[in-house]
């Protein structure tokens, strides 16, 4: 999967983008954890762990984008 992919899942889900730096994260945070977390950007291909986890910590069921 896409980060740019992975992005526009987490704003369909509500989660708001925090910081972004310039660097090669964004800070994004979930209303439904309350938790913030960084997603890796901008990378073409993303590991499916860091995928799934991605999704864990913004509270998206991960077998909707990932098999």
């Amino acid at each position: 999967m896409k980060s740019a992919d992975l992005i526009k899942a987490l704003i369909a889900a509500g989660c708001i983008l925090r910081r972004h730096n310039g660097g090669s994260h964004q800070i994004w945070w979930s209303p439904v954890t309350g938790k913030t977390f960084p997603v890796p950007h901008p990378k073409k291909d993303l590991p499916p762990g860091t995928v799934r986890a991605i999704l864990k910590m913004a509270g998206i069921p991960s077998q909707n984008h990932w098999r």
